[in-house]
């Protein structure tokens, strides 16, 4: 494994199942707008009030707009990309998730970043790869509680 300058761990496949146990990161903070709230709305078909109506959000509990969970969630792959990425990999494929949980909501104009825990790295039938379980969190600059935590599962094929 090296480090490149920016603190991105470059893993080589072969070695994935030595670092079982090993954090990495953060990634840099991800300032979330309203704008890209607005657009995931649209992508999505989620148009909740607490996500698109500052007024009415600033009568919540929220004290005024917060992201979707899952644009949060959706920043997993950029995210974890600035600390975490496998070479001699063929291909490599987001596999499911396990263990989602949205613990505190991310209000509009805060910052978030991820922390990556590799949980556990099995080999696939045939020596054809790995399947990867990485603990991704998400922290709120300033929060208490993360944001999100999700046993991502990905497969790394040579």
């Amino acid at each position: 494994m090296t480090t490149t300058s920016d603190s991105t761990a470059v893993i080589p496949l072969d070695e994935l199942p030595d670092l079982v146990g090993r954090s990495f990161g953060p990634s840099s903070w991800r300032t979330i707008t309203q704008d890209e709230v607005a657009a995931y709305a649209e992508l999505s078909g989620d148009r909740n009030p607490i996500h698109l109506d500052p007024d009415f959000a600033a009568g919540t509990a929220f004290g005024g707009t917060i992201a979707h969970g899952y644009l949060t969630l959706s920043l997993i792959v950029p995210l974890m990309a600035e600390v975490f990425q496998v070479t001699g990999v063929g291909v490599g494929i987001n596999y499911g998730l396990d263990r989602l949980r949205f613990p505190a909501p991310v209000p509009v104009g805060s910052r978030i970043r991820a922390l990556v825990h590799l949980v556990s790295v099995d080999p696939i039938a045939g020596d054809s790869g790995y399947q990867v379980v990485a603990r991704v969190t998400f922290e709120i600059d300033g929060g208490a509680k993360p944001a999100c935590v999700a046993d991502q599962v990905l497969r790394y094929y040579r």
